[in-house]
């Protein structure tokens, strides 16, 4: 059974559409990220997973339970990481996990936890004057202290440090292999490739591609590469038998196989019309490509 069961999830505010029967699961042991641009039903979603919303229609099972009619025997499973802290301006990271632990039955030590998100120096530090990592690093380590069986994590990595980072890494791939299911929500596209099992990717309320990250940047029906812009599409076009994109400027994409020949074809036009190959990507999108090209919008500016 899916540690989180979403199928045919929907929301309304009103007469609008928030989330459109959207339908996804994660099991213990695995980090899903749930991704997408601002406005397109990720909070949504994930406050009606964890209980704080009633949907209009379709189904929401975490470990096996509403989360809304079946709160209470919930509520000391879940571990839920705020973007905003969760905790009292004066209080110290120390005091708070204290007060956190106190509410349940067999608690990890806060002292662990300050020192696996690498809290110990600021133990006794008033929150209002941890920087923006360590608060965020608190909001983690506040969320892990009941011993959840299934965490929600929101932006875990804004705004912390390269050594913060590889601490809360650290800390995702310890909940991994003790068979927490993670779902976190992330706007850092880098980071979303590097924790997560498995991707969703929502946009205007409706899933628009899911699967590892391996299953969603790994093609090799295109080319893409970097060029001084304006270069002749059309005639780079005809010498690769495919059609070339100025994606942006400087930015191009050959939508032909990324076999050697046809990467070899590129090279050469691009030498006889000297012009320097200034990045090649051959039969392997970014994440961010993928993720740009699905949520893309005649009615967004480019």
């Amino acid at each position: 059974m899916p540690a989180i069961d979403v199928e045919d999830l929907t929301v309304r505010f009103g007469t609008t559409l928030a989330v459109d029967r959207v339908t996804f699961s994660a099991h213990a042991g695995e980090i899903l990220c749930l991704l997408g641009p601002n406005g397109a039903g990720k909070t949504t979603t994930v406050e009606t997973v964890e209980g704080y919303r009633r949907p209009a229609g379709g189904t929401v099972r975490v470990l096996g339970l509403d989360p809304v009619a079946d709160r209470l025997a919930l509520t000391a499973r879940l571990g839920v990481m705020l973007q905003g802290g969760g905790t009292y301006p004066q209080m110290t990271p120390e005091r708070a996990l204290r007060l956190f632990a106190a509410y349940y039955d067999a608690p990890r030590p806060p002292a662990e936890l300050l020192g696996l998100l690498g809290l110990d120096h600021v133990a006794r530090t008033p929150a209002k004057r941890l920087s923006g990592g360590e608060r965020q690093r608190l909001s983690l380590a506040l969320a892990l202290v009941g011993r959840p069986e299934v965490v929600f994590l929101d932006e875990p990595t804004a705004g912390v440090d390269p050594a913060g980072r590889i601490a809360v890494r650290r800390v995702l791939d310890d909940l991994r292999h003790a068979g927490v299911c993670v779902l976190l929500t992330t706007h850092e596209l880098d980071e979303a490739e590097r924790l997560a099992d498995r991707l969703v990717i929502v946009d205007r309320g409706k899933v628009v591609a899911a699967g590892t990250p391996t299953d969603l940047v790994t093609t090799g029906d295109e080319i893409r590469f970097a060029a001084p812009a304006g270069i002749d599409c059309a005639g780079l076009g005809a010498a690769l038998a495919a059609t070339v994109t100025e994606t942006s400027p400087g930015e191009y994409r050959a939508d032909t196989p990324a076999t050697p020949a046809a990467v070899a074809r590129l090279t050469a036009w691009l030498a006889q019309h000297d012009l320097p190959l200034a990045d090649l990507r051959a039969g392997r999108l970014r994440l961010e490509d993928v993720f740009l090209r699905l949520v893309a919008h005649e009615d967004q500016p480019t």
